[in-house]
């Protein structure tokens, strides 16, 4: 801020109007057919319609130019409603109207409200360019000044009372005072001109920037700046503090978690046996001293001599402490899957069994897709059986499942004939369907299981079973696959 406009920091004399939008909620439909119903009725056009002549009514008595109002009205045709999240079953937003009552997205209101805020800004900006030339030594009479009244302060925390009411005396009201009664001109002797007596001047009054000044301008820029200061840092504490925080390396997040832990529990205990005020003196001249340049050089310059030996020394250490009791290694976790090797009869009663299908379910009588009179669903070759999604094979085959009455009486299988021995078929009982025919609703079913040879007479239909196991995948793994 230049000497001219010194004062234009914050807010106007007169009072700032609030700008507030109408609400309009329709009542809802008594029985909605559906959500999607809700859903159209909510963004449809009567309640568009609505909602932007509200917002024009109550902007007319601004004065928005036409190209504002439309490009307002295409906005908002463009930006969905409050009220999907309600009609989709979406979890809420916090954020969201429903739950701050603050007007919704307009560019006319928040083009008006960015003017208002840049104008004011000054004031914030001043305070960091001092607060830098105070952290960076530029005065070292004020930098120490500043340690001195750290130290009071780490010594005896109870001046913390002191310090705002000491800052209003200092930097508002002794200032104020000295604009109502300034000093005398260096061309009158001090003996003729009094500092007692009624104000020589007007009291000092905060007004914002006008717009198009010189101070506007040099508000954005420093807006501008403090945009992209803001950025990096958000981005450099992200690359810093997310990789061994997130558990993407699980063994340095599982060490980051057990000494927080255990740092925890410790100060739980015995905080109050620490020197809070040495520990606390000691940071501030630390931090303080870090900004001058020559002791930033200095660390700068000493670095990679002093400095790294220790930080591969601490990081060997880490790492080797990682690697002998951190311990991840667990075993995925395995699961058993099942298929089913059907085959079907050829020429009735007395024909050849032929190859049919891999199916996951074993066809029985009791099947849904046999009462619905349905094929079985599968795939013919062995080969093309695949293991579940997000899960990947365990072994190197199938095997066939020798316990076939274990499985039949698990699922409860009915008017089937188990081989005990052999190739283990499960076949359909001949009281089960008629032959060369599909099953159908109403056909009588044998009760329970016999056991048998599979040299008798038989249904249309046998079955076994054949298992293999599957593990899970990590997630790299399935990123390397899908990649």
């Amino acid at each position: 801020m230049d000497e001219y406009t010194a004062d234009a920091f914050v807010n106007r004399d007169e009072p700032v109007p609030v700008l507030t939008f109408s609400s309009t909620t329709g009542s809802p439909s008594p029985d909605p057919e559906s959500k999607r119903s809700r859903l159209r009725e909510s963004i449809s056009n009567s309640k568009l319609k609505e909602k932007l002549q509200d917002g024009a009514s109550s902007r007319s008595e601004i004065g928005y130019s036409l190209q504002d109002r439309l490009l307002t009205k295409l906005l908002q045709q463009v930006v969905p409603t409050e009220n999907i999240e309600e009609v989709l079953d979406l979890p809420p937003d916090k954020r969201s109207s429903k739950y701050i009552g603050r007007p919704g997205f307009s560019l006319p209101l928040m083009t008006n409200n960015f003017r208002r805020f840049n104008s004011r800004i000054g004031i914030v900006f001043v305070f960091q360019n001092r607060l830098i030339r105070l952290l960076t030594w530029r005065n070292p009479t004020h930098t120490l000044s500043l340690l001195a009244v750290c130290t009071f302060v780490c010594l005896d925390p109870y001046l913390l009372v002191v310090l705002p009411i000491a800052a209003a005396l200092l930097f508002v009201m002794v200032p104020a005072y000295l604009v109502r009664h300034p000093a005398p001109p260096p061309t009158i002797a001090h003996s003729s001109y009094s500092l007692n007596g009624p104000p020589l001047a007007p009291p000092r009054t905060i007004k914002p920037a006008p717009e198009m000044s010189k101070d506007f301008f040099r508000n954005m820029r420093d807006l501008q700046n403090s945009m992209d200061d803001f950025s990096t840092l958000h981005d450099g504490v992200l690359k810093i503090t997310t990789p061994p925080t997130n558990f993407s390396n699980e063994a340095l997040s599982s060490t980051i978690f057990l000494f927080l832990f255990v740092s925890s529990c410790t100060l739980f205990i015995a905080s109050h046996l620490l020197p809070w005020r040495l520990m606390s003196l000691f940071f501030c001249w630390a931090s303080i001293t870090l900004g001058h340049p020559s002791v930033q050089q200095f660390v700068l310059n000493n670095r990679e001599s002093h400095l790294r030996p220790h930080e591969r020394k601490a990081q060997s250490w880490l790492d080797a402490w990682i690697a002998r009791d951190i311990i991840l290694d667990e075993p995925p976790e395995t699961r058993e899957v099942e298929v089913y090797e059907l085959q079907r009869r050829k020429g009735g009663q007395k024909g050849e069994w032929e190859p049919w299908i891999f199916s996951p379910n074993p066809y029985d009588a009791l099947s849904p897709q046999r009462i619905a009179g349905e094929r079985p669903k599968g795939t013919r070759f062995f080969e093309d059986v695949c293991a579940p999604k997000g899960w990947e094979w365990g072994d190197k085959k199938w095997v066939l499942d020798l316990g076939s009455r274990e499985w039949v009486e698990a699922r409860m299988v009915q008017g089937v004939e188990v081989e005990m021995e052999g190739e283990r078929w499960v076949t359909d009982l001949v009281a089960e369907e008629e032959s060369g025919s599909t099953p159908t609703k109403g056909k009588k079913i044998s009760p329970g299981w016999e056991e048998g040879d599979g040299q008798g007479p038989s249904g249309m239909w046998r079955r076994r079973r054949w298992i293999r196991t599957v593990r899970r995948k990590g997630v790299s793994s399935i990123n390397e696959k899908d990649g």
